[in-house]
């Protein structure tokens, strides 16, 4: 990977985002850094910087706001002429399973997981595509293979992404511009459930990212892991029929 890579990653601040930008920083690219949170965004840019990034951006803002996002690619434009990778990690991922039904976390969850990538695709689609070359990757979930119950506004929002990058990756065949849909089980970051942090079902998250990263460097279509839960989710639990699958999810959730 050359050192002059040009690297967005969206959702920076703390979890799976900050871990990435660590492991990059290691290989001595430029990156552009995004949170909602100034003091942690400006943390993680220190850190990266630290662990031997070429150049860091710290772009504080929400992923949902247009202008903001538009403002960022400016800068980012500005400094470094455009974007090799932008990897759209951010995402909301509130978890209220007993919580009665609120439209408004729906709004939230799609205006931050699917209306955050399409801001960010919006904006950096266009030099992509003059250049002939540039990987845009997204963070969806192996939770957006069936709905899971007490988890509709993440698991809803991110199967949304998934069609939405698989669209784009279909449109953009042949133009030199690379789409991956990146969908991991559990990764461990401090956020995940504990009772499921010793389990085959977690992946410790410096593990994690390197098959993220891995992926994304080969341009791979879909990276999913760990295998076993990918390969009951997207192939087995996906395909099942309906009376099937309720009394499955039903006992494991």
């Amino acid at each position: 990977m050359p050192g002059h890579l040009r690297v967005l990653i969206t959702g920076a601040s703390s979890g799976i985002g900050r871990e990435m930008a660590r492991q990059l920083a290691a290989r001595h690219v430029r990156l552009a850094l995004t949170g909602r949170r100034g003091a942690l965004v400006e943390e993680a840019a220190a850190e990266a910087r630290k662990a031997g990034a070429s150049d860091v951006l710290a772009l504080v803002g929400s992923v949902a706001d247009r202008a903001a996002v538009r403002e960022h690619y400016a800068l980012v434009k500005e400094r470094w002429g455009g974007l090799d990778w932008a990897i759209l990690n951010a995402g909301a991922a509130d978890r209220e399973p007993h919580a009665d039904f609120s439209a408004e976390e729906y709004h939230s969850a799609f205006a931050t997981n699917v209306g955050g990538a399409v801001n960010w695709v919006e904006a950096v689609l266009p030099d992509m595509k003059a250049a002939r070359r540039g990987t845009i990757a997204g963070m969806a979930s192996l939770a957006a293979c069936r709905g899971i119950p007490g988890y509709g506004p993440y698991s809803a929002s991110k199967a949304a992404l998934v069609a939405f990058l698989e669209t784009l990756r279909v449109d953009h065949i042949g133009t030199g511009i690379r789409v991956v849909t990146v969908q991991p089980g559990f990764i461990g970051t401090g956020m995940t459930d504990t009772r499921l942090e010793n389990t085959w079902f977690t992946v410790p998250a410096p593990s994690a990212i390197r098959r993220i990263l891995r992926g994304i460097e080969n341009g791979s279509p879909v990276v999913a892991f760990p295998w076993p839960l990918a390969f009951f989710m997207r192939y087995m639990l996906r395909n099942a029929p309906c009376w099937l699958y309720d009394r499955v999810i039903r006992s494991l959730v």
